[in-house]
């Protein structure tokens, strides 16, 4: 199977529509699928349901898709950067599940894995549980959280093979690996491809089973999501 295309707009071709959910992969701008994004953008589909540990800054990553108001809901478990998502949500424009960052983890894992479900301790007592199925286990309160499945998951690697076999760089690991197991098909970007073999077994995080197509989406630019300096009076 060929799994390498030219560029994002094909790897997403006949794969978006209207009011699907996609799990999107990174931690603030570390280790987002940066061309994916842009081509969910620019392809125009709406009413999306995001799966994302947060939704990028204003303007940058997933903040793109928001200020395209493409977005009906954002599962997440942090918005602090983003002040369109401020905006939006307490404008009563968008739709957020706000989820512990460990459970969503856990959550697309378990999506991935087959599990519908699982009880946590994360949450109990809080808004967190509310509306949700409580058991005790030995004494202890836990909650019911759902596994999630999405219709595509976008995740962003270091260096693949050309059978998609896939790795990530340091902590831009974070929540790539466990999106791209919860999506009925995975499309990943990379910064590298190369010949099947080169790679290390031992070393690979993603076996190419999980990740259907792929595009080479290099040379990239280094976002800071916080420049802090200091006056040179200062200095």
């Amino acid at each position: 199977m060929q799994k390498l295309y030219p560029d994002a707009a094909a790897a997403l071709d006949g794969l978006l529509h209207d009011g699907m959910t996609i799990c999107a992969g990174g931690f603030g701008l570390c280790g987002i699928p940066e061309r994916l994004i842009d081509a969910i953008r620019d392809h125009g589909v709406k009413d999306l349901t995001i799966a994302s540990n947060n939704a990028g800054i204003d303007n940058e990553g997933l903040g793109k898709l928001l200020r395209t108001r493409q977005v009906k809901k954002m599962i997440s478990s942090y918005v602090g950067e983003n002040k369109e998502f401020e905006r939006q949500y307490l404008a009563g424009e968008l739709d957020v599940e706000f989820c512990p960052q460990g459970t969503l983890a856990e959550r697309c894992r378990a999506g991935g894995a087959g599990i519908p479900g699982f009880y946590t301790k994360t949450g109990v007592g809080t808004k967190v549980a509310q509306g949700k199925e409580v058991k005790v286990f030995d004494g202890e309160e836990y909650i019911l959280e759902r596994g999630i499945r999405a219709d595509l998951s976008i995740i962003k690697g270091w260096k693949a093979d050309e059978m998609g076999n896939l790795i990530f760089r340091k902590t831009a690991r974070n929540f790539n690996q466990p999106m791209a197991t919860a999506a009925n098909i995975c499309v990943a970007e990379v910064e590298e491809v190369v010949p099947v073999g080169s790679l290390d077994p031992d070393a690979i995080h993603l076996p190419g089973i999980y990740v259907k197509r792929m595009i080479v989406g290099a040379p990239y630019d280094k976002k800071i999501e916080f420049r802090t300096v200091r006056s040179r009076e200062a200095a």
